[in-house]
Parts: structure tokens; sequence; C-alpha cells
């Protein structure tokens, strides 16, 4: 059974915010049927091309509908026209089946703007492009407001940081709805990194600890992932992230909640998992994942599991 997608279309329409989900959930097969709705037919984009086909708003949407709220190329003029107040009446009376997660909405980018304006956001975690956070608190202001994030849940009412991070929503979506193979597959068609939210505990290490947007710890992340059974040194990370050892182990517990040497062990407990899924015996495995002796594998396992 295919899960209807409804994208809620106004005038400048951040193209990507829309297409890069709407690609991903067309990447994902039949599970998903797309809708594009909005007070007119015909709208203009960020990019110059207008875009037509667009459906009324419906009354209501069918239970288990994901609503997609994409940013505006001006979040200041364009959530603030007759056409947006439109659309966050229409919000308004949706929040009844949105509260009660009949309806689970998903805001791109400055869409969380819009989202907020329409009461969504009151009292809910969230997040938004960092250039529109100061705004975000003043139009949610008893919000929690997350920075640094690439997207954030509180309960149907999902948030991203902006472009691109649209598309890591959708993957995400993809594989709450379709499972972690489906969402695994579209995410390599697409070429891009699955991000997921580090609060599943059923997340390999790769693709765990991923849920933020800072880029000398992407750097330090892909060494590692790329390597992990090499002799690291915390040095030796750091410079590959362009950043001193003391600030590296700072952005790690600061932004993941883990210390550099953890996350390598956990890339390192996967490989040895691996090897020993392949008939391989507890010393091979050990050492071929990095780990200097059976025992040295077998405590780091002991202190994950503890």
């Amino acid at each position: 059974m295919s899960i209807d997608v409804w994208f809620v279309m106004l005038p400048g329409v951040l193209s990507l915010d829309m297409t890069g989900p709407a690609e991903t959930f067309v990447l994902a097969g039949d599970a998903f049927r797309l809708h594009y709705i909005g007070p007119q037919p015909e709208v203009p984009t960020s990019i110059g091309l207008s875009m037509g086909g667009i459906q009324p708003l419906p009354d209501t949407l069918p239970v288990g509908s994901l609503l997609v709220l994409p940013g505006v190329s001006d979040s200041r003029y364009q959530f603030s026209t007759p056409q947006a107040k439109g659309i966050q009446n229409w919000l308004m009376r949706l929040q009844p089946q949105i509260h009660h997660q009949d309806i689970t909405v998903m805001c791109v980018c400055s869409g969380a703007l819009l989202a907020a304006k329409s009461g969504l956001l009151n009292g809910r975690q969230c997040t938004t492009h960092h250039d529109v956070i100061d705004r975000l608190r003043s139009a949610a202001p008893t919000a929690a407001i997350k920075e640094n994030r690439i997207f954030v849940q509180d309960g149907s009412l999902w948030t991203s940081a902006g472009i691109t991070s649209g598309i890591d929503l959708a993957l995400h979506m993809i594989n709450r709805l379709c499972g972690p193979e489906k969402a695994l597959a579209v995410a390599r068609e697409m070429v891009v990194w699955f991000r997921r939210s580090g609060d599943d505990p059923q997340l390999s290490p790769w693709l765990r600890y991923r849920n933020h947007i800072h880029p000398a710890i992407h750097r330090a992340q892909d060494a590692l992932t790329a390597e992990p059974q090499k002799a690291w040194s915390l040095p030796d990370i750091a410079a590959l992230a362009h950043v001193s050892p003391r600030h590296l182990t700072r952005l790690f517990q600061a932004h993941l909640g883990i210390s550099v040497r953890d996350y390598l062990e956990q890339l390192r407990l996967a490989v040895a998992e691996q090897w020993l899924l392949l008939g391989r015996g507890v010393e091979q495995a050990s050492l071929a994942a990095g780990f200097s002796s059976p025992r040295q594998y077998h405590r780091a396992r002991q202190r994950i599991v503890n």
C-alpha cells in the first residue's frame, strides 16, 4: 500500500527543498504516492522556473499521510502573503489530526516558520536553517529549538536544517516506513550519506552519530570509517579534521556525546562482528578489526554491553 505524500507549494518555493525529498521518495518505488497542493495551480520557484499541475488544498488528508512543508526563497515576504495565510489557516484546521499523529508533518528549511505561524510548533522541539533560527524563536517562543542538527523529531512533527537536509530527512522517513534496506538502497542510488538519528540503538556505527552538520567531525568520521583497523592516534585524526587534538575531543563530546576513542572502538567492534559472521575465529577477527588481541576485543565488547 502506497503512502500519500503531500507537498505544499507556495510561490517562491525553494526548488531543492521540494525536489530533493520528492526524488528521494520516487526512488523508493511504489511505496509512496506524491501529490502537489497549494492555493494556486502554478507557482514560480526559487530558480526561475514555474511548476504547474498543483491541486487545490483538500479539506482533509487521509490517515497515514506525510505532509511536506518546503521553504521559500524569501520567507519574510512569502510566508506573509494572502496565499501563505490561507495555508496557515488550513494547517490550523489539520492540527487535531497532526496532534493525534494521524498525519506526519515534515518541515524542510524555513518551512518550519510556516508551521510555527500555524501554531504547530508550540511547546515542540524543532530546528531549521541556521539563518532563520532567531526568527523561528520569535514565531514559536515556547518551542525548544535545537541548533546544529540535521533534523529533529517531536511526535509527528519533523523539522530539518535546510536545503539538502530535506534529503536526509526523506531517507529517514523511508527507513521508518519501509525499512533500513530500502533506505540504504535509495541512499546508494543517490550517492549520499544515510544520516540517521543516534537515538536508535540498532543503527550500525557507520550510520550513527551523523546527525550533525559540523564539517571537522565529518572529516574525522570519514577517515575513521574508511580504515577503522588502522593504528590511529588522536593527533593523526585531528590533522585530517584540520583541528587540534584537544578541540576535536571537545567537538566529539559536544556534538556526538561520545569520545573519539569510543567512536573508533564501536567501528572496530562492527568490523570484528562482520568477520565472525563470515566464520573467522575470534583472534583473526579481532586483529583484522584493529584490536591488539582477542582480550582487547572482549573488553571493548563488554563496555558496549554495560
